[in-house]
């Protein structure tokens, strides 16, 4: 089993949600976080300076089967992409057991 935690911009989150529903990807769970980028300069729009020290995102923590990896990084990556600076990234961690609290079900059983 392998964890993969997604940092990407919030704007991209339902893109993103979707894109992980239709490769079958149907529990993970996400939050709001602030994050420092390399990007030192800010933007000026219409005007104002914005500072981009800052980034807001949302970070995605998914459990997927081994079988499951590829399809679901590349599902984010797609579908996260603008190619600009601050489209976030993927980690990908090894799970040693999952469980599955109500039934008491283990491994590839305790995450689908």
């Amino acid at each position: 089993m392998k964890k993969i935690e997604a940092i990407i911009r919030k704007s991209k989150f339902d893109e993103v949600k979707e894109a992980l529903h239709q490769v079958e990807v149907n529990f993970f769970s996400y939050w709001d976080v602030t994050g420092v980028g390399n990007e030192k300069e800010g933007h000026v729009y219409r005007g104002i300076s914005y500072s981009t020290t800052d980034i807001q995102r949302r970070h995605l923590s998914i459990v997927v089967s081994d079988e499951f990896m590829e399809r679901t990084i590349e599902a984010i990556l797609e579908t996260a992409y603008t190619g600009k600076v601050g489209d976030g990234k993927i980690f990908v961690s090894e799970v040693l057991e999952a469980y599955r609290i109500r039934t008491k079900e283990k491994g590839k059983a305790g995450i689908n």
